[in-house]
């Protein structure tokens, strides 16, 4: 973020976290999210719905500016502030913000490193080497991410060598280690089988209690059991956003109905 302020000078509980104005967003000419309007308030958890190519995934990656690394994105207006700053400010530092606005992917991806390294890799790059510190950081985030009893014996095999479940719990600790404000989840569960989705989703759960979460989802169903807010997206338009209960049992859009039904998407 700007060197001047930071996400984590946000104090005002019923302020917005995240607040999104009139946002345009393009991969060249081909336009991919119009005029997008939402409040995300801090410590909910907010899904995003909507059929594949509907601009959900590329709104998420907005939020920390992942969509910087494509040559050919571009923003065509509006703005996203985070804590009252808008991070496409040119004096935003995106190294920092990155920091405050962690992200797990579709697919995990632990580095070829043990599992203990995983965690640490992020405070040794930020200059923290001392072994106190990296040992209860790594213990701290593994509990945090319901992994700790599981691997608490084998801290240093390979990450590599884990179950796909607990490997995307680790990437979740990794990203928790740098104690980020805000935690995105690109289909987080897409890869994973029933029983691992469940420990995920009960994690998302305990982990609401700390951290903003925003997570992408196909799944309806996950959408429903984990999220206090849903918004659903079609043609990289907002069609609604709300709390989940009236999305899904009484939405007020006739394009939000049909999707909810199985009519389209």
């Amino acid at each position: 973020m700007a060197q001047t302020s930071t996400p984590s000078d946000m104090t005002d509980e019923n302020k917005p976290i995240i607040e999104i104005r009139n946002f345009d967003f393009a991969y060249g000419d081909a336009q991919a999210l119009f005029d997008i309007n939402m409040d995300i308030r801090e410590k909910e958890v907010t899904s995003f719905i909507g059929p594949s190519g509907c601009g959900k995934s590329t709104f998420l990656r907005c939020f920390n500016r992942m969509n910087d690394l494509i040559d050919i994105a571009n923003i065509k207006g509006g703005e996203i502030k985070i804590s009252d700053i808008n991070i496409y400010d040119k004096e935003v530092d995106v190294i920092e913000l990155r920091k405050h606005v962690g992200m797990v992917f579709q697919k995990s991806n632990p580095f070829p490193k043990s599992i203990y390294d995983n965690i640490a890799y992020g405070l040794r790059i930020q200059g923290i080497k001392q072994k106190s510190v990296l040992d209860g950081v790594v213990e701290e985030c593994l509990r945090g991410a319901a992994l700790w009893d599981e691997v608490k014996d084998r801290l240093n095999e390979s990450a590599l060598g884990m179950s796909g479940g607990q490997q995307q719990r680790l990437c979740i600790a990794r990203a928790l280690a740098v104690k980020p404000k805000i935690l995105l989840m690109d289909e987080p569960c897409s890869a994973l089988d029933p029983i691992a989705t469940a420990k995920v989703e009960e994690l998302i759960h305990q982990l609401k209690k700390q951290y903003t979460i925003i997570i992408v989802t196909h799944s309806m169903q996950q959408a429903a059991r984990v999220s206090d807010k849903t918004a659903f997206f079609y043609l990289g338009k907002l069609i609604e956003f709300g709390k989940t209960d009236d999305i899904f049992m009484n939405p007020t859009d006739p394009q939000t109905e049909a999707y909810i039904s199985g009519r389209f998407g």
